[in-house]
């Protein structure tokens, strides 16, 4: 049936039109006081909405990236304990030189002590030095992270994206701290790891030259691992600061998304109380404009 079919008399027709106006802002009111927000959809307000929209999608993108980077913060936490562990080791290693150092001047017992077997030095010192040497690449080869190991090799990379479209990034390199790659002699054999080969012999800790040598590349070993442990923490501190970055920008960004669409609570409270009363006297005013053409009736 056409509106037009239906006659309506103009003060009721006014009254009607009012309470759809009201009805609608009634439900627009309620909405926004049940969702907590003046832009519910684009229709609300496109350039807020699509605003919004944006940040949030930002947002999220940056939340994403702040797993990676946890992950590789722990990749480089499980370097620094192993490079902690070596150099702990090496520090054993030059107490082992001490010791044959007092051991070569004891005419009697050197043998026994620095344990002169021909054949690689099983017992004694020689023994006790190449035990920690086969530790100590052990160590190196346990101080990986979910795959990802900085410790064994030069090759090791792993590349951490540090914004949403991956234009900042930092790439971190491994270095081998394996007895191979810090030029320190012996360790058993039978490893592998690192790239160990061969065994120190008593006959190489039996003369103050020998020691000396020894020594000298325990030192070397120490500072180039002081080194790539300075580069860790660099990287370290990149990463972490990185993170603290994100999660303040993650947090802007939600807020000012906020900002755009939220509703002010108190004043939509105060809207629907007033719309309520409107709706109030609408009605009541339809009802008298339809009591005043029921009055017709009482002619006939």
């Amino acid at each position: 049936m056409a509106i037009g079919d239906i006659g309506l008399t103009s003060s009721m027709r006014s009254n009607l039109m009012g309470l759809q106006n009201t009805s609608r802002l009634l439900a627009s009111t309620e909405e926004r006081l049940s969702s907590g927000k003046r832009v519910n959809t684009a229709v609300d307000n496109p350039a807020n909405f699509f605003a919004a929209q944006g940040h949030n999608t930002r947002a999220n993108l940056l939340s994403g990236l702040k797993d990676n980077i946890s992950e590789a913060i722990q990749t480089v936490k499980s370097a620094d304990s192993g490079i902690k562990g070596v150099l702990s080791t090496i520090e054993a290693l030059r107490g082992i030189v001490t010791q044959a150092r007092s051991a070569i001047n004891d005419t009697v017992n050197s043998g026994t002590v620095l344990g002169g077997s021909a054949t690689g030095g099983s017992s004694g010192l020689t023994g006790q030095y190449n035990r920690l040497v086969e530790q100590l690449n052990n160590l190196v080869s346990d101080s990986s992270y979910k795959g990802t190991n900085f410790l064994t090799s030069g090759s090791v990379t792993l590349t951490v994206n540090l914004n949403e479209n991956a234009t900042t990034k930092i790439v971190m390199s491994g270095f081998n701290s394996g007895a191979s790659g810090l030029a320190i002699s012996g360790g058993g054999g039978s490893l592998t790891v690192a790239g160990t080969s061969g065994n120190l012999t008593s006959g190489d800790l039996e003369t103050a030259s020998g020691l000396n040598s020894i020594e000298a590349t325990l030192n070397t070993a120490i500072s180039t691992l002081q080194t790539k442990a300075s580069e860790l923490a660099a990287n370290l501190n990149t990463l972490t600061t990185r993170q603290s970055f994100i999660t303040d920008m993650v947090n802007t960004l939600t807020v000012g998304a906020t900002k755009l669409t939220e509703a002010d609570t108190n004043e939509e409270g105060a809207n629907l109380l007033s719309l309520q009363t409107k709706q109030s006297l609408g009605t009541t005013a339809l009802s008298i404009s339809n009591q005043a053409q029921q009055s017709i009736l009482r002619l006939f």
